[in-house]
């Protein structure tokens, strides 16, 4: 079978939501039906036929042709299959994704990956501010999977994260890891001010010592420890990083002890 194709016509006038079109919600449906489902928007109907020419058959492998920044909520609870966007996305990509692949070619929007709980979200430019992170009144953010970013994150990548890996390989803004309660988040290039604030666990891995750290972080100094040793071989493994990240023995900060205090801030004193 050859995968199904959405290409998009030419650019619509108001945000989509494509949360209809992964392998588990377009499977009990024929094309012709396909065509007729609705993308909500906060003004007139718009149907799948509307926007994009459909090609191909493969519900597991679904690619979305030139992208846009207005397409939200591609790949959103997405559990099985493959799925690619060959240039830009919206919103909440991979929002409540549970498993599968889902391969965004350019930048995404605010908020990708938010309520992960399994899979692989790949970016290779840019994602907005709060990756992985929650919507409003969520209590937690990402709880599971792996999200990698190629090019820089915004404000607080990984709020109020649970569980499972976040790399951004571009650097990133302001307070990585706000409110985490567990998981891993991996950051090499600039990291803004304040990683880990109000952090109760979890580990920030960095490439390089922090410019602005919070003072209610304690200074453990180096430590030898095997996990940074297992880590670097697991990220070079999946290809995250050419290079070890922190070596035998990186620096360590304990905190953030205005709260719980059981999290780590980690990085290279050698880069």
């Amino acid at each position: 079978m050859t995968p199904l194709t959405f290409t998009l016509r030419e650019r619509p006038e108001v945000r989509l939501d494509l949360s209809v079109l992964t392998a588990e919600r377009l499977a009990p449906y024929s094309r012709s039906e396909w065509l007729r489902l609705p993308l909500s928007t906060g003004g007139r109907p718009v149907v799948v036929g509307d926007i994009f020419d459909v090609a191909g058959t493969d519900v597991a492998d679904i690619v979305f042709e030139a992208g846009d920044s207005r397409l939200d909520l591609i790949g959103a609870g997405m559990a099985t299959g493959r799925m690619r966007v060959a240039g830009n996305a919206g919103w909440r990509v991979g929002r409540q994704m549970r498993g599968g692949t889902l391969l965004i070619d350019g930048s995404a929007g605010l908020q990708a990956g938010s309520g992960m709980t399994g899979g692989r979200l790949e970016i290779s430019g840019d994602a907005g501010d709060s990756l992985g992170g929650p919507m409003a009144g969520e209590v937690m953010g990402m709880a599971g999977g792996l999200l990698i970013v190629r090019g820089r994150a915004g404000r607080w990548a990984g709020e109020k994260m649970r569980r499972g890996i976040i790399a951004v390989l571009g650097g990133c803004g302001d307070q990585p890891g706000l409110a985490m309660i567990a998981g891993t988040i991996v950051v090499t290039g600039e990291v803004g001010a304040m990683p880990g604030y109000l952090m109760k666990r979890g580990s920030l891995l960095f490439d390089r010592r922090p410019a602005a750290l919070s003072p209610t972080f304690v200074d453990c100094g180096r430590v030898e420890i095997a996990f940074s040793t297992v880590f670097d071989r697991y990220l070079m493994g999946e290809g995250i990083t050419a290079t070890p990240l922190l070596g035998r023995a990186p620096q360590r900060f304990g905190g953030d002890n205005a709260v719980l205090g059981k999290g780590e801030i980690l990085f290279s004193e050698d880069a």
